[in-house]
């Protein structure tokens, strides 16, 4: 079996043969990219959008640095790393359709692009076009599973996302995005109210990446919906420390937009057990 990072090698090789940028310049500044988005810090976030930006200059229809800034904006969000302003999460979503237009036949930049569109402007059906062509492109690509699983998450629809975790999972068993799967998966077994499944699905993402805020805040809401308060608020302790000064109203703020209300009720009634503050 391959090392995940000799698999990650492969797939830029195979996707620059599909249709290759015409500077190796800006080939090589998207793939430090690549690699400071995955040591998933503040610091090496902005590093890769900075590295995207520069491959942008040198080549501005290379759909996939345009789509990889919406990804990383993403993930600056949700982990509190920030604040982006709004030209920031605008320019974020203009990319990533210039990237669907301009990246038809690259998987990635449209799973990439996809994801931007769906969390920040709420285009699921721009978004499920985008991921239905890159699973045509390829159909193994274990990273369009997981944009079709968030996808699927944010429709409220449970048991579709948990079908396409699961496939992207069969598919890069050593991924090394895999807390993001089992994130995932945490995150959707919360939506179904199958608590003690979701913990589970947690702890194995917070055993890649102990510091992954999706995994903790969604296993504090499972513990305190069963009732395991005292777990609920060691939770809250972790989650304050890499979100500082969250609050219920902030927590409407981020997340009302991006997900559906009867998920959003749910999860601030888990947080208020846990002790979250009002204001």
């Amino acid at each position: 079996m391959q090392p995940a990072s000799a698999k990650l090698r492969q797939s830029e090789i195979e996707r620059t043969a599909r249709k290759p940028t015409e500077s190796l310049d800006a080939y090589d500044l998207y793939l430090r990219a690549l690699a400071e988005s995955h040591k998933f810090t503040e610091k090496s976030l902005h590093e890769a959008i900075a590295l995207v930006n520069r491959a942008l200059v040198i080549d501005p229809s290379y759909a996939p640095a345009a789509a990889m800034i919406g990804w990383c904006r993403t993930f600056q969000k949700l982990q509190g790393w920030g604040p982006l302003s709004d030209a920031e999460v605008a320019e974020a979503v203009h990319l990533a359709r210039q990237a669907i237009e301009a990246g038809r036949d690259d998987p990635d930049a449209l799973w990439m692009a996809a994801n931007t569109v769906s969390f920040f402007a709420s285009d699921h059906a721009t978004a499920a076009g985008a991921i239905d062509r890159a699973l045509t492109l390829n159909p193994s690509s274990a990273h369009a599973w997981f944009a079709s699983g968030m996808l699927s998450y944010r429709q409220y629809r449970p048991e579709r996302a948990v079908e396409a975790f699961k496939r992207g999972m069969r598919l890069s068993p050593l991924d090394p995005l895999g807390y993001l799967f089992t994130a995932g998966l945490a995150a959707v077994h919360v939506m179904a109210g199958r608590y003690e499944e979701a913990i589970e699905w947690a702890d194995r993402s917070l055993r890649e990446l102990p510091r992954y805020e999706s995994a903790i805040r969604n296993r504090l809401i499972a513990c305190a919906h069963l009732d395991r308060i005292e777990e609920a608020r060691d939770g809250l302790v972790r989650l304050l420390e890499i979100t500082p000064g969250l609050t219920i109203a902030r927590y409407k703020a981020l997340y009302t937009v991006t997900h559906p209300p009867e998920l959003i009720g749910l999860q601030l009634e888990g947080l208020r057990k846990a002790g979250l503050p009002e204001e």
